[in-house]
């Protein structure tokens, strides 16, 4: 018999996207724009609850991209950015004709880190060649090492371009996650915390930038009764419809976080007696990660060769999703060939790591058959 398959991260509507995606239909706003886009930004902006502006945009990518525009960044810059990441991260930077240089993970955030960050930038200016921007990514939603990373970023005068794309719920000492750099960038793909089935948004400092990214997101139209453009722009903006969606999901947020962070304490209990898993968490209190994916690492030496595939194939086998850890980007065949500064924390956990069923949609008879089989794999442990 076939079982039904659980998913690592999976959409979870909350029955009150509906009346805001009607409302789009009733009023005709099914284009870009409209009272949804309005309000989605309002909602977001109100719930990240700090001085600042928020742009709906079509995709985290587009965000990254324009964040990159207006930080100055052209054709021949460089632009560093940890290499534990997806690649969105990371290709808006080729769309801008800049080089990427990769810069390794710390261990208790797995974050970029401080010393091979400024490994990285004093590389970069012997070269003539002062980085023009910093990518700093809260991964798995969990928050980077801000003031260290902020206080690098001051010394050499480098703005930072927050990727808070997995971050949304996250925050650190009390203030929420996409508010820490010069642009921040959130996403609702559709395994995110909360999704719009696509998109994502900007997050600036001043109503002026958040115009800019807005023009940049519409093709760049000047102000004229005729269609006139002076730069060059994108088809950025988010629909009225996907924006609907998210205002519905806007008033689970909080429920999704605490689901998700209930998963996480989940596997914490589960494997509280299994030597060599540990399951990633945040380093003290100062951190709250919305665990967007709960995230361990397994130590072969210490679990009779059991490794992150033994676990992997298993959980497969039973039609449950898991997934290795990002890949670094300074090993991926298409930006082999830039640089790469650290310690090869990234790959250790890339090799040894593995994301588990995550999702704030998960049931207790999902949780059931996650912990069979976890507990079948290690049952002489």
């Amino acid at each position: 018999m076939k079982i039904d398959k659980i998913w690592l991260s999976s959409p979870h509507l909350s029955g009150s996207e509906q009346k805001y995606v009607q409302a789009a239909f009733d009023s005709n706003w099914v284009a870009p724009l409209g009272p949804n886009v309005d309000g989605f930004e309002l909602d977001l902006g109100n719930y990240i609850n700090e001085p600042i502006f928020v742009g709906a945009l079509s995709s985290g990518s587009a965000a990254i991209h324009l964040g990159l525009i207006l930080l100055g960044v052209s054709k021949e810059d460089v632009v560093l950015v940890q290499t534990h990441t997806h690649n969105a991260s990371v290709n808006p930077i080729l769309y801008q004709g800049a080089t990427p240089v990769f810069v390794d993970s710390e261990e208790q955030t797995w974050n970029l880190c401080p010393i091979a960050l400024e490994q990285a930038i004093q590389a970069s200016i012997q070269k003539g060649k002062k980085p023009k921007v910093i990518i700093a990514v809260h991964l798995y939603g969990m928050p980077y090492q801000i003031e260290v990373v902020r206080a690098i970023a001051d010394k050499y005068q480098i703005p930072i371009l927050e990727d808070s794309a997995e971050a949304l719920g996250s925050s650190y000492k009390g203030q929420k996650c996409g508010t820490f750099g010069d642009i921040g960038v959130l996403s609702f793909n559709g395994n995110k915390i909360i999704t719009t089935s696509g998109g994502g948004a900007i997050v600036t400092k001043t109503l002026a930038l958040k115009e800019k990214a807005i023009f940049y997101a519409t093709q760049a139209r000047d102000a004229a009764p005729h269609y006139q453009h002076s730069e060059i722009g994108y088809n950025y903006r988010m629909s009225n419809i996907c924006a609907g969606i998210g205002r519905g999901q806007m008033e689970v947020l909080d429920q999704h976080v605490a689901l998700r962070r209930a998963m996480h304490d989940f596997y914490v209990d589960l494997f509280k007696d299994v030597p060599g898993v540990t399951v990633f968490s945040a380093p003290n209190t100062d951190y709250f990660s919305n665990y967007w994916l709960s995230t361990i690492l397994i130590d072969p030496s210490k679990t009779n060769g059991i490794n992150r595939e033994t676990l992997r194939l298993a959980l497969e086998a039973m039609n449950i999703e898991s997934r290795p850890l990002w890949k670094p980007m300074h090993l991926q065949p298409v930006f082999e060939m830039h640089p790469y500064h650290g310690n090869k924390v990234a790959e250790k956990l890339f090799e040894n790591g593995l994301c588990l069923p995550s999702g704030s949609n998960l049931t207790d008879s999902d949780r059931e058959r996650i912990a069979m089989v976890i507990k079948s794999v290690f049952v002489d442990l």
